[in-house]
């Protein structure tokens, strides 16, 4: 017999906030909000957003509608399925609602009484492709600002249902966004019928003061990070990227002379529990760049212990060689398990693999995650703003890549990187390549 599939722990309610009650309740036929074809919750992390919209869009969707299809989408398919999937499951076992959540295939969907909710990813261009043909009576797009804007547009064509409502939520970007210039400009949100409803992290009861002070250093206070992540404002990027850590570098270098500081009882203080490799290939303009991150105990220091960088023209071997003795210098002084290599160059890297082998070198060499660069520049942000990460004085070109990266002032509003041949941001790359598969554990864990 199939294995039977645990059930999710039931929700715990916490008493509802009134922009929360607002966003629950606006769609009902005796609110004067309910005339909206939309509705937009922005605002600060933490904010109770989410929890509260998906609230008020099962009980629409259940009291308005039998026997539709709706769509859920999120930025990716994984983000959907833990940030909406998993509480609107805990909420129907609150509710006692009885459903049935098909996990998997190109109709991975969760059907409540005789309504489906249909589940999408939406991270490229092509995401659209998959909702052609759908008929839908609405659509819940969880941080929706991170969605292409082609899906939202499909998305949106797709409720041609009578009494379709479209439900978004998101933290801000620029203030040219495509969400905050077609939706959230008052002329806009009158010819659309868009109702907004903007959120601070006041607005959410379940969240303790003490926590709420914890996420508002988690950014310098005048970066775009906190304006946007913590104020809710619609805000461009721009000047340095790393504006606090370039004012205070002598606050975040260090010898080794740290690492070995001992506590009261005789151990070492900033012991490296282990330790990864990133590595970014270099290219016509560009350096071959390797960075070897450590990690202290309960992740709470990210310590960048080495560095290699080469500009110079390096055939495959000579490449080889070089990764081979930092890996070896490497595991002489830290446990080190993993290398992240970009995985444009898939050639380079089964070159790595091979020369490894050959020189009974045993490390885990794998692509790496190549997320979207402003989550790696937010996590950095974080981590400096905490004074949780630290650089080897000797570590001279991460060093410089971080003091002097800026935003491209030629592309305003869209938040990218300068990268133009002159900036070194292959030191950056690498270091960020080592610390990806643990950002998202560590981004919000307090010092």
């Amino acid at each position: 017999m199939p294995k039977k599939q645990k059930k999710p722990a039931r929700f715990k309610f916490k008493p509802f906030s009134p922009k929360q009650q607002k966003l629950i309740h606006w769609w009902r036929p005796m609110v004067k909000a309910s005339e909206n074809n939309y509705v937009v919750a922005d605002g600060a992390i933490r904010s109770g957003k989410t929890i509260a919209m998906l609230v008020g869009f099962l009980t629409w969707s259940q009291e308005m509608h039998s026997g539709e299809s709706f769509i859920l989408a999120g930025k990716t398919m994984g983000a959907l399925k833990k940030n909406v999937v998993r509480p609107m499951l805990q909420i129907l076992e609150a509710w006692g609602w009885p459903y049935t959540y098909v996990r998997s295939g190109t109709d991975a969907r969760i059907e409540i009484g005789t309504n489906a909710y249909y589940l999408y990813g939406a991270n490229t261009e092509a995401a659209q492709d998959a909702l052609q043909g759908l008929t839908a009576a609405g659509a819940y797009a969880d941080e929706a600002a991170l969605f292409p804007k082609s899906f939202i547009n499909q998305m949106i064509a797709r409720c041609s249902v009578d009494g379709w409502k479209v439900w978004m939520n998101c933290n801000p970007a620029g203030p040219h966004h495509f969400i905050c210039e077609e939706y959230l400009n008052p002329e806009q949100m009158k010819r659309k019928k868009v109702y907004h409803l903007h959120f601070t992290m006041d607005d959410n009861y379940s969240i303790s003061t003490k926590r709420k002070e914890e996420y508002k250093n988690a950014w310098p206070h005048a970066s775009v990070f906190y304006k946007r992540f913590i104020l809710g404002l619609w805000v461009a990027a721009d000047g340095l990227i790393y504006q606090q850590f370039a004012d205070n570098v002598n606050n975040y270098l260090i010898s080794s002379a740290w690492l070995m500081e001992k506590n009261e009882h005789g151990n070492l203080k900033n012991e490296i529990m282990y330790a990864v490799i990133g590595v970014d290939f270099g290219g016509t303009k560009s350096a071959h760049s390797f960075t070897l991150t450590g990690f202290t105990k309960g992740y709470k220091q990210v310590v960048v212990l080495d560095e290699y960088y080469c500009k110079k023209r390096l055939n495959p071997k000579q490449l080889q060689d070089d990764f081979i003795d930092f890996v070896k210098r490497a595991k002489s002084k830290y446990k080190v398990y993993e290398a992240y290599c970009d995985s444009a160059e898939q050639t380079l890297i089964s070159g790595f693999e091979m020369a490894c082998v050959q020189a009974h070198v045993t490390i885990d060499i794998r692509n790496a995650i190549k997320g979207p660069i402003n989550d790696r520049i937010a996590f950095y942000n974080s981590l400096i703003a905490q004074h949780r990460w630290k650089i080897m004085k000797h570590c001279k070109h991460t060093i410089e890549a971080f003091e002097q990266a800026v935003y491209d002032d030629k592309l305003k509003n869209q938040d990218k990187r300068l990268d133009d041949g002159l900036m070194n941001v292959d030191s950056l790359d690498s270091c960020e390549y080592s610390t990806e598969s643990v950002q998202d554990e560590i981004l919000y864990i307090s010092s």
